[in-house]
């Protein structure tokens, strides 16, 4: 797929994407990338475990910092760790040497992320872990570098191919190092038995906020619910319903259990002169389809677009909790 040409004078492979088209090209950049990701799986041993332990043992947040691209790695990782059940910030190594390396505590730990393992914008972050025993986990390809040599813990990027052919912009190696975050904090998020209603809390706006918005949150409750008993006639039944403008009330027994739903269409099928002397049990559909007040509210879309209906009773253990229209799901952008 490519040769590596050893004509540098500072060492660094020259890689030649061996295609000539713009498609070829990208194909072999991706599959460099592939390449390294497998590599990288495999390479995986007991001290990825070690390094799980101890953050997830760590009383205050987890630090990730690193210079240039190894920096907006270091921020992703960092923000993913935040978001996923893990308190976490990034320190950038530049600002720490002025003051931000007040901001790591002692009950702390660090992720810094260097490439060579001897990136000189960190020596002042490795220094002060190293003066106040904080616990630091370097992940770097080089090592016997200086970096790997003072942590506590070495997360090693295998040897890897850059797409890059001037073997200059890091490339595989950084998708490599952020998929290694990816993969601690996912591990995190297992070991911390991370909920989806975990993940709801750190992501309140936006579409993953929408896409775990609950029945519950949604719901028409209390008064708002058109409910009536089996016994009560059509005639009163009646203005109840008008009267809560949902087209259907529940029919319910004594502890609120819901026996069955009347419907617009209900009433338009048993129309006649005699409608308003009947007793609700007589004209309801008995065993309505509910939904739980713990469910997505996407899944009541997804209920009420298969059976073409547009409200859904709420209900937990077939007691009576709400009611949900098809419209307060699209106002609140579930669809």
């Amino acid at each position: 797929m490519n040769t590596e040409d050893p004509a540098r004078k500072d060492g660094a492979d020259i890689i030649h994407l061996s295609a000539t088209d713009d498609l070829g090209c990208a194909r072999q950049v991706l599959e460099l990338a592939s390449a390294g990701l497998e590599t990288l799986a495999q390479s995986l041993d007991d001290t990825f475990i070690k390094v799980i332990d101890l953050l997830q043992s760590t009383e205050g947040r987890v630090v990730v910092s690193g210079m240039g691209k190894s920096g907006h790695v270091a921020r992703k990782i960092s923000s993913t760790l935040a978001s996923t059940g893990t308190p976490s910030f990034f320190v950038h190594p530049g600002e720490a040497s002025h003051g931000d390396i007040g901001m790591i505590d002692q009950t702390d730990a660090v992720i810094a992320i260097s490439n060579s393992g001897e990136t000189p914008e960190m020596c002042n972050l490795v220094d002060y872990t190293r003066r106040f025993k904080i616990p630091l986990v370097v992940i770097t390809s080089k090592p016997n570098s200086n970096m790997a040599d003072q942590a506590d813990s070495v997360l090693l990027l295998p040897k890897a191919v850059e797409a890059c052919p001037l073997g200059l912009a890091p490339t595989t190696s950084t998708t490599m190092a952020m998929a290694l975050g990816d993969t601690l904090a996912v591990v995190l998020m297992e070991r911390l038995g991370f909920t989806a209603e975990d993940f709801k809390l750190r992501h309140p706006g936006g579409q993953l906020g929408k896409r775990l918005l609950k029945v519950s949150d949604i719901m028409h409750h209390g008064a708002a619910v058109p409910k009536t008993t089996s016994e009560i006639l059509m005639s009163e039944v009646l203005p109840e319903m008008t009267s809560k403008s949902f087209g259907c009330i529940a029919i319910v027994d004594d502890r609120d259990h819901i026996l069955g739903v009347i419907t617009d269409g209900d009433l338009r099928r048993r129309m006649g002169d005699d409608i308003l002397t009947l007793r609700a049990d007589q004209v309801m559909t008995p065993g309505p389809k509910t939904i739980r007040p713990t469910a997505l509210a996407s899944e009541a879309v997804q209920v009420m677009n298969d059976a073409a209906i547009t409200n859904l009773f709420v209900a937990e253990n077939n007691k009576i909790a709400g009611v949900i229209h098809i419209h307060d799901c699209l106002r609140a952008g579930v669809g």
